[in-house]
């Protein structure tokens, strides 16, 4: 059984309300009977009650945090700063993932609103822009993470996606590739469409010409998909030299297809990802791709949040704060210059 405030009294012979006061730091208790009631409740194995705190403070002092997948290792790097930014202030994570089902989507805010989470971090770029609001209305301070629809919310920290696909579009460039392709994520909204318009921008500043079919959309961002995109690309007149990944997961797909049909990775086929997952530079041979600063979009998400609750921003359906963070480049093996034709 649980040692209760009951137990600590009758130890210390003092009342109940004298033992709760002198744990919740309440100056009217002496000093030296506060002491020795805190240090009784240590020596008893005294945990407080999560459920009475809350009850007492209107606080749960729990955030509710939605992705799209709990398998996907960008979404674990982005938590992991979102986690120590809440953890350093008293906080825990109930953790959701929306898995692109609205079925799931509803329940999520239906639970989040039951265990009355005191905030919320949309990290599921697909997450219904009506589900978010169903939270606000209910006076859930939220904030969302490379949104799709970021602009419904008044706090957002996003990667300026279109910034990084325009870096790894001119990189190729300048190795001398003139075929480059864009495989996309048809269920990824803005984020995708954003990585498709930095590749589009770039090569339209070069002058580059984006033949028929070097823009191929799967559903996903699963690695499996990585060989529909690559069975695509392959049956075209003119393959392209170099193929750009919506993300890691489906340019490591894309690299295992490769290899089960003889192309040889960059001597053939120059690829990209995006993300920098950790898998990333641990391929055959190691992935090129765009470094996203996951952990501090997460720990600035959070940061965030932890203002809103704590008042230290002015809440109001007037006010909007947002910050953009940038990637860089990281070139590793899996991208050289084309063969001379």
């Amino acid at each position: 059984m649980p040692i209760t405030i009951k137990d600590i009294a009758k130890r210390t012979g003092v009342s109940h309300s004298t033992v709760s006061r002198a744990l919740g730091g309440n100056t009217l208790i002496s000093a030296l009977t506060a002491d020795r009631i805190r240090k009784v409740a240590q020596e008893m194995g005294y945990q407080p009650s999560a459920a009475a705190r809350s009850l007492k403070t209107n606080q749960t002092k729990v955030i509710g945090v939605i992705v799209n997948s709990i398998d996907d290792p960008f979404f674990s790097e982005i938590l992991f700063g979102i986690e120590d930014a809440a953890q350093t202030s008293g906080y825990s994570l109930f953790i959701a993932a929306s898995q692109y089902d609205p079925v799931r989507e509803q329940k999520i805010v239906q639970t989040m609103m039951e265990q009355r989470t005191d905030g919320v971090i949309i990290c599921s770029s697909s997450f219904s822009a009506d589900k978010g609001r169903q939270l606000l209305a209910n006076g859930f301070p939220v904030v969302v993470v490379n949104y799709k629809a970021h602009e419904n919310f008044n706090y957002s920290i996003y990667h300026d996606d279109v910034d990084g696909s325009q870096q790894i579009t001119k990189y190729l460039l300048e190795l001398g590739h003139k075929k480059i392709a864009y495989l996309g994520n048809s269920r990824s909204g803005r984020t995708s469409l954003d990585r498709l318009n930095g590749y589009k921008k770039e090569m339209l500043k070069a002058g580059a010409i984006i033949q028929e079919g070097y823009i191929f959309d799967v559903e996903g961002s699963a690695p499996e998909l990585g060989s529909h995109g690559l069975a695509h690309f392959m049956q075209l007149p003119e393959p392209p030299t170099a193929i750009i990944c919506f993300n890691d997961m489906v340019a490591i797909g894309l690299l295992h297809a490769c290899k089960e049909f003889g192309i040889k990775v960059p001597e053939d086929l120059s690829i990209t990802g995006f993300d920098n997952i950790t898998f990333s530079g641990y391929t055959s041979p190691p992935l090129t791709t765009l470094d996203q600063p996951k952990y501090s979009i997460g720990n600035e998400a959070a940061q965030l949040l932890l203002d809103l609750m704590n008042k230290k921003i002015d809440g109001s359906f007037h006010t909007h704060k947002e910050k953009i963070l940038k990637g860089k480049l990281l070139v590793r093996n899996s991208t050289i210059a084309p063969r001379k034709q």
